[in-house]
């Protein structure tokens, strides 16, 4: 089909002639409402994904044909991308989704019939999926299921599920049977996923003698927060600078049952150690600005100099900061820096 004809064709698309309910016909059941305006958003979805890829393929023609014969480093790219109103982040979404679905057709997981049944977002996410995945959602697609980003999801779940070995059989075999849903088991093998191997058997123990929702959410719990305490366990240089073996601090935790306090104690205490290096670098910058606009400035200039004085709150070795508007709540900050001799705090 030439070009001519083409955007011809596409002008008045008859898949997009919508006869829209009326939102003020009150002998319209809501769920008839609701059904109509559902199915012709999954229309125009459809229409958005397809051309959107082709939208790919020709800014991706014309970016190729700019790098092979181009000159100017691209700027021609750049150009034809102004003239059009789209940004160079939007021209590469655009590529990166054209390039995607180039890869599942060329590889033959897709067949191009199949891509009228995806939205834009389940085909995105499609993409991104496992090989595996991507065949499953695949499958589906070809036997006419209409694919939305819940279908892709709930598949890698349950390929997530199934495949790892960091879920005992027993889970497994509750996953098959269909008495365990792998929408649970997903988030707990994330968690898994990010813990040293030492910290696993006892969780993963827990779950193989209680192969249940309620065990699977507690533990998924429990592996989250052991995963949030040795992350920010390992950033405090407190605790690294010191003989503390965090290792059997976290069993005492977990033996306690305090194990999401002890991680939120390391993580507030690693953003504080951060919130106070920030603090250091701002007040030494403060300070310098200060110093500079003294020495530019002089007697002539009250105002500026009145500025100067009422910031020596901040700029000195003891900053004042008030925590109410009355006054009355007052914090002070003794500051000393690596050029000044150590003391003892005030």
């Amino acid at each position: 089909m030439e070009a001519e004809e083409l955007v011809a064709a596409l002008e008045i698309p008859a898949d997009l002639n919508f006869e829209l309910p009326d939102p003020e016909d009150e002998e319209i059941p809501e769920i008839d409402f609701q059904q109509q305006v559902d199915s012709f958003w999954k229309v125009c979805d459809r229409f958005d994904l397809q051309t959107d890829i082709w939208r790919g393929r020709i800014l991706r023609t014309v970016r190729d044909r700019e790098k092979k014969g181009g000159e100017g480093r691209g700027l021609g790219f750049l150009n034809w991308l102004k003239e059009r109103e789209i940004t160079k982040s939007q021209a590469y979404n655009l590529i990166q989704l054209a390039n995607s679905a180039d890869t599942l057709l060329t590889e033959g997981k897709l067949q191009p019939e199949s891509i009228n049944r995806f939205s834009k977002r389940a085909f995105v996410e499609t993409a991104k999926a496992d090989p595996e995945v991507q065949r499953l959602v695949s499958e589906a697609a070809q036997k006419g299921d209409q694919i939305t980003r819940r279908e892709v999801r709930q598949l890698s779940d349950e390929f997530m599920a199934m495949s790892s070995d960091l879920l005992p059989n027993e889970v497994k075999e509750k996953a098959e049977e269909g008495t365990l849903s792998p929408r649970y088991l997903a988030p707990l093998v994330r968690e898994l996923d990010k813990l040293p191997s030492e910290h696993l058997k006892g969780i993963q123990r827990e779950v193989s003698e209680n192969p249940d929702v309620d065990t699977v959410k507690l533990m998924t719990t429990e592996a989250r927060n052991l995963a949030k305490y040795l992350d920010a366990a390992a950033q405090v240089q407190t605790l690294s600078k010191a003989s503390i073996d965090v290792g059997m601090a976290l069993e005492e935790a977990v033996r306690l049952q305090c194990l999401n306090t002890a991680a939120d104690l390391v993580k507030q205490a690693t953003q504080l150690e951060q919130t106070v290096a920030k603090l250091y670098t701002t007040w030494k910058r403060l300070g310098n600005l200060s110093d500079r606009l003294y020495v530019d400035t002089g007697a002539s200039n009250p105002h500026l100099r009145s500025m100067l004085t009422c910031l020596e709150r901040l700029t000195g070795e003891v900053i004042e900061i008030s925590l109410d508007d009355a006054g009355e709540s007052i914090v002070r900050l003794k500051i000393l820096s690596p050029e000044t001799t150590t003391e003892a705090p005030f």
